[in-house]
């Protein structure tokens, strides 16, 4: 009897470090997931950079990693586990869009204690991406808020519609493929669902610059085809990784083939 004690004690201690690891794991899957999102709303717009033939923002660069973090939660934790984050990261979304429109319409300090940094002068007039024009100067704050805010409505738009888009066709392709084939709903889910997000982030962000004039049709479809183009080649480079990534997370969470690391994977 006190050997069957000790073993059943023993084996409670390691199904409790065992829990405690997934539950590290999720969180750092999750830290890495949002820390992107939150990035890639931050630097949005203010910057546009030439790879190659593809002309982006700087913040699609961090975007790929949200799509493998949320198939790799999908893969190991489930559907649930999956569409709690992606609530979270629509939270952040909120929540920051709230700051900026907060900052955006309170009452700005006297003239005279203003530091002289925070309006910017101009040399010519400067069409912003939601079509107004400033001329002469321009307030430090308000280019951030035109440069970001639209951005990152556009962003929270689309990441809602991308990443549960993603999520639904990586568990209705497991489900079909009876849990293989792990490529196939890896590539074929974020490809769909970065195709919908690049369309819709790129047409709300610069649809009232489009209006306006101050883009051309040419320029708008220029930038949809090099966002998606980036994610798409990022989709397909990270399949190696995504096996490796579960494979060693299989062993390392003491998980079996098809086996998820938490007890209700849907809910």
């Amino acid at each position: 009897m006190a050997t069957s004690g000790k073993w059943n004690i023993k084996m409670e201690a390691i199904s409790g470090a065992i829990t405690e690891r997934r539950e590290r794991t999720f969180l750092v899957l999750a830290g890495i997931f949002l820390s992107a999102m939150t990035l890639l709303n931050v630097v949005g717009i203010t910057r546009f950079i030439q790879l190659g033939p593809l002309a982006l923002a700087v913040g699609v660069l961090p975007y790929p990693l949200t799509f493998l973090c949320t198939d790799l939660i999908s893969e190991l934790y489930g559907r649930g586990r999956a569409n709690f984050l992606v609530s979270v990261g629509l939270g952040i979304n909120l929540l920051i869009l709230g700051v900026l429109t907060l900052g955006a319409f309170a009452p700005p300090v006297p003239e005279a204690v203003m530091p002289p940094w925070q309006v910017l002068q101009l040399s010519e007039p400067v069409a912003l991406p939601n079509g107004t024009v400033v001329e002469s100067e321009v307030g430090l704050f308000q280019l951030i808020y035109a440069t970001t805010s639209g951005a990152v409505f556009a962003s929270m738009m689309a990441y809602v519609a991308a990443q549960y888009c993603d999520v639904q066709l990586f568990h209705f392709l497991k489900r079909v493929t009876r849990g293989k084939h792990l490529w196939l709903r890896n590539n074929f889910s974020t490809l769909l669902s970065q195709l919908v997000d690049s369309v819709m982030v790129i047409a709300v962000t610069f649809g009232a610059a489009f209006m306006a004039g101050s883009m051309t049709l040419s320029t708008l479809m220029t930038l949809v085809g090099s966002n998606y183009a980036f994610k798409a080649l990022c989709a397909l480079l990270d399949t190696i990784p995504l096996y490796l990534a579960v494979h060693w997370l299989r062993g390392y969470l003491a998980l079996a083939p098809g086996e998820y690391a938490v007890n209700h994977p849907s809910d």
